[in-house]
């Protein structure tokens, strides 16, 4: 069974957030001229659907950035992981140089019965980069840290003790505001996505075709539905 991640890509394992949803998706395959997604697109026609959103959502994003931050890096680099292996998945990161970094791979593009769908992923992602979610995720991470930290040496932990809480506090401060940062990026991915000119309703019913993660404890991901109504309820304001 593929697993789908739409989360926050993180290059320390520790605090990356995210969060793995089954999804009943058939393995991604190697694209050739004669392949087929789960949409009903041959692989040249999604990767075509994908190279016409970016060259309409890329503008947008990089207008928004500049306008919503002040000294943050807008240069966005949206791209494709090719690898078939890869599971159908989106994230946003940064490379070495601090650039701001959008990842499909071609499971995801694949997997997107239309062009609104891949709007409104790629509008999410960016938005996390706008939201600033990776040093916010970071702060909130070593904040947890040190106080699982102070609390396993005031009982007295030993080194293993407290290495082991140093590491639990990573995670759970990671994860304290992750579902808040995934519907602030759907609040903002809804406004980028109509502002290319996609529908974001439509988009988010991508959605609808992945498990619902329920409300879990410091899960990474709120409700499908929880989501769902921040889009439309964004969307009715625009």
């Amino acid at each position: 069974m593929q697993r789908l991640t739409l989360c926050l890509g993180f290059a320390v394992a520790l605090l990356a957030g995210c969060e793995e949803i089954p999804t009943s998706t058939a393995p991604a395959s190697q694209p050739t001229s004669s392949a087929t997604s789960s949409s009903g697109m041959t692989a040249q026609q999604a990767a075509r659907s994908f190279a016409q959103v970016t060259r309409r959502m890329e503008p947008v994003i990089e207008s928004q950035c500049r306008a919503r931050t002040s000294g943050q890096n807008c240069d966005f680099r949206i791209v494709v992981d090719d690898n078939p292996k890869s599971a159908p998945n989106a994230y946003q990161t940064l490379d070495e140089n601090q650039r701001p970094l959008i990842v499909f791979t071609v499971g995801l593009i694949a997997m997107a019965r239309n062009e609104d769908e891949l709007a409104f992923v790629m509008g999410h992602e960016a938005a996390h980069h706008i939201e600033g979610h990776i040093a916010r995720q970071q702060i909130n991470a070593n904040a947890g840290a040190v106080l699982l930290t102070g609390i396993a040496a005031a009982a007295g932990a030993d080194a293993t003790g407290i290495r082991n809480a140093q590491q639990l506090g990573q995670v759970v401060g990671a994860r304290s505001f992750s579902k808040e940062y995934e519907l602030e990026a759907d609040q903002l991915g809804t406004i980028l996505t109509h502002q290319a000119g996609y529908d974001p309703l439509r988009g988010s019913e991508f959605f609808t075709r992945i498990p619902d993660p329920g409300n879990r404890f410091l899960g990474t991901h709120p409700p499908n539905a929880q989501r769902v109504q921040i889009v439309r309820k964004t969307a009715s304001q625009l």
